[in-house]
């Protein structure tokens, strides 16, 4: 048609969006080039590739040169604590894992018994909270007696033998719809079972749920509502791993398998006051999960405390031979009950705690405490890099991961449409040039590299939640633990620490002593709705 001409206009016009001018003649020489792709990008959309199938560039977060923090290999935690069950079968809601553990351990209760406390825990606050797509009953019960039999015969697996658990709707499970939380993908079945559930159930943790997420991994809203906070039903539990956080925030489960891009693990946990495990990009297989950004998207625990995190990431980490993006590193996590942080070099981003924000009291205090537990506060900055303009590698590979929703305009079904939804956001990744998501790619790179040598001397560094630390982390794939920090006006606050490259060891153990210094976790919203 002569209007769907490429004419010296239409590229004048065009090269606004990408901010490069050329002159009429070099316009009027691109034609031919530029009719020629509108043909090779028409029959490249005839492929229909799914989501699960991904480029074949690989992001490695790892610098030049680079050694891994752990040495080798070893994970232990305390023999499982004398436990004795209550009465009061509500106490059970808010026991960690190791806890849950040594009552299935020593036969107090069973694996069958157990799920299904949790199941009408998630039955009975899911009207308000909004956190479960679906309760895997079937599939849960199933696997406790099997729980319940190998134990009884003697074949103890671990801590997670008979736990349940949940897992955000972005994991695929073959015998229940995987939903995304988006209108356009709410009956979609996928054949397959995400590595993170396979491992969980061979340590012979049970899942019980899928939960909630915003649509297509962004905010809290879904095709079903807007998933709650615990501590204000009035407030969302923010995204967009927005189920895992409320739903173990509300004792309805003991921990949750949540997802980060760009803060969705960060960002619930501190809304509900949960503690959140983001590894290093690399750590644990994506297979099965969907995508939303090839070099970013992370799987990681929500759960009680830190040594909950430990243990399920200790269960979930590790190639698989099905996500090549995945990294072989050691991990060494010895847990400790000392609360002394004595020798331990901690870097904390001045700028960012010099604003005073809503957390700024509790944040502050946290430096407090942590040099009262001996730890070395030494300031620390950022390197000093375009980070905004970075982040058009997430939108343009989000554009590819959805190109099929775009093309047949289903993104038009999604319950959010407002101008910075995620339905917006796909529609402009189609403008974004190549050569600019390579530079962003490229910038990445020098991020890495500056970041790490910033980081040589430092075990961790600390930060406000919120803020360019975020950000800056997200894209160059550093791993973080996310844990409560007090309270301000009845709402969980919370604090970041943020490991080396493959460092979760360390970053673990010394997120654990400042979190058995202080206790926040140990407080539970009151349900009283």
């Amino acid at each position: 048609m002569e209007e769907d001409k490429i004419t010296i206009s239409v590229i004048k016009e065009a090269q606004k969006i990408i901010g490069i001018g050329f002159t009429n003649a070099e316009a009027d020489s691109m034609i031919q080039t530029l009719e020629t792709r509108r043909k090779n990008y028409a029959e490249l959309r005839k492929l229909n590739m799914p989501n699960s199938v991904v480029p074949s560039m690989n992001f490695n977060p790892l610098p030049v040169g680079y050694r891994f923090p752990d040495k080798i290999s070893a994970f232990k935690i305390p023999a499982a604590p004398k436990a004795k069950l209550s009465a009061s079968r509500d106490e059970l809601a808010f026991k960690s894992v190791s806890e849950l553990a040594a009552l299935v351990r020593t036969k107090q209760i069973t694996s069958v018994e157990l799920t299904g406390f949790f199941i009408e825990r998630l039955r009975k606050y899911n009207p308000v909270l909004q956190h479960t797509i679906v309760i895997t009953e079937a599939r849960a019960l199933a696997q406790a007696k099997k729980a319940d039999e190998e134990i009884s015969s003697g074949h103890y697996r671990g801590v997670l033998h008979g736990i349940p658990f949940g897992a955000k709707d972005l994991l695929a499970t073959k015998d229940y719809k995987t939903t995304w939380g988006s209108v356009p993908y709410k009956d979609q079945v996928i054949d397959t079972d995400a590595t993170v559930i396979t491992r969980l159930e061979a340590a012979g943790a049970v899942l019980v749920a899928k939960l909630t997420l915003g649509e297509l991994a962004m905010g809290d809203v879904w095709f079903g509502g807007k998933t709650k906070n615990p501590w204000d039903v009035k407030r969302g539990s923010s995204g967009s791993s927005a189920g895992s956080a409320s739903a173990v925030a509300a004792g309805c489960l003991p921990f949750a398998i949540g997802s980060e891009t760009y803060g969705s693990i960060v960002s619930p946990s501190d809304e509900c006051g949960t503690t959140g495990l983001r590894p290093t990009f690399g750590r644990v297989s994506k297979y099965g999960a969907m995508a939303l950004s090839w070099s970013m998207d992370k799987l990681g625990p929500i759960a009680r405390n830190v040594e909950d995190c430990a243990i399920v990431f200790n269960a979930i980490m590790g190639p698989d031979g099905k996500d090549l993006s995945v990294i072989t590193a050691p991990f060494s996590y010895i847990s400790s009950s000392s609360r002394s942080l004595k020798g331990v070099r901690i870097g904390y981003i001045k700028s960012e705690f010099n604003k005073k924000d809503d957390n700024y009291e509790n944040d502050s205090l946290t430096l407090v405490k942590l040099k009262e537990m001996g730890a070395e506060l030494i300031p620390f900055e950022l390197p000093v890099l375009p980070y905004v303009e970075m982040s058009i590698a997430l939108s343009a590979e989000a554009g590819a991961a959805f190109d099929e929703l775009i093309l047949t305009n289903r993104e038009d079904l999604m319950v959010d449409q407002h101008k910075g939804a995620r339905p917006n956001g796909l529609r402009a990744a189609r403008f974004i040039p190549a050569v600019e998501y390579i530079q962003a790619n490229r910038a990445r790179t020098l991020l890495i590299e500056q970041l790490n040598e910033k980081m040589k001397s430092i075990d961790v560094f600390v930060a406000p939640s919120f803020g360019l630390n975020l950000r800056v982390t997200n894209l160059s794939g550093h791993p973080c633990v996310v844990l409560p920090n007090g309270f301000n006006k009845g709402l969980p606050g919370s604090i970041t620490f943020t490991g080396q490259l493959f460092g979760e060891g360390k970053l673990l153990q010394i997120a654990r002593s400042y979190q058995l210094a202080t206790s926040f976790n140990d407080l539970h919203p009151p349900l009283n709705f």
